[in-house]
């Protein structure tokens, strides 16, 4: 396992963030964390090993400096998500030890808005996505249907508003897709089993779409 820690450059900032690749990796997957949370959150460091165990790498951003996220409305600024994940993006695409690997996303709470965006802006650089208790409607309607990256939206079964949510950009999106839905679980995925399951489905998902380049 290689480790590097990465601080990327967006703008007037610097990201601050954590790189790891398994030996033999078939692709890397960029996290876009929810609003509220950082490259330290359990859950998604939970993900990435079992994606890490899946032979896939990993990139654990910050998207907000700590001074940005004590700001609540930054945490739903998703146009300034969307830029910081795409420069973290061409990040890999120019980084030596990642540059030949395919990228997928992996977004949280707000963090899936803006990974879509991505998606739909960069559809030559992004190979597939997941969503986890997201708000891939913050993303709009007009990126929607502009991304081409297959993508898996994953709910918990008792996250009521946030599945309807889901289901109607389900609808919107015109590229290969799939909605799972985790029985039993709410919001955070909290209940035994629930993470467990949707790490099963991410690694899946990720492993059927980034395809070495030739």
């Amino acid at each position: 396992m290689a480790e590097f820690p990465v601080t990327i450059a967006s703008g007037e900032v610097g990201l601050e963030g954590a790189l790891e690749l398994p030996a033999e990796c078939t692709g890397v997957v960029l996290f876009a964390h929810g609003s509220g949370s950082s490259r330290h959150s359990p859950r998604n460091n939970f993900v990435a090993q079992q994606l890490r165990a899946a032979r896939l790498g990993t990139l654990l951003i910050d998207l907000l400096t700590a001074e940005e996220d004590a700001d609540y409305e930054r945490r739903f600024d998703i146009a300034l998500l969307t830029v910081r994940l795409s420069d973290a993006a061409r990040f890999l695409q120019r980084n030596k030890p990642t540059a030949a690997l395919p990228i997928g996303l992996f977004g949280a709470s707000t963090g899936a808005a803006a990974a879509l965006q991505v998606a739909a802006e960069l559809p030559q650089a992004i190979a597939a996505v997941v969503s986890r208790g997201g708000r891939p409607d913050l993303a709009g309607e007009a990126a929607l249907r502009k991304v081409r990256a297959p993508t898996l939206l994953i709910v918990g079964g008792r996250d009521h508003g946030v599945i309807e949510l889901n289901q109607a950009a389900h609808a919107a999106l015109g590229c290969v897709k799939e909605l799972a839905i985790v029985p039993g679980a709410t919001h955070l995925f909290e209940e035994r089993g629930a993470l467990d399951e949707v790490a099963r489905l991410a690694a899946t998902w990720f492993s059927r779409h980034l395809a070495p380049r030739a």
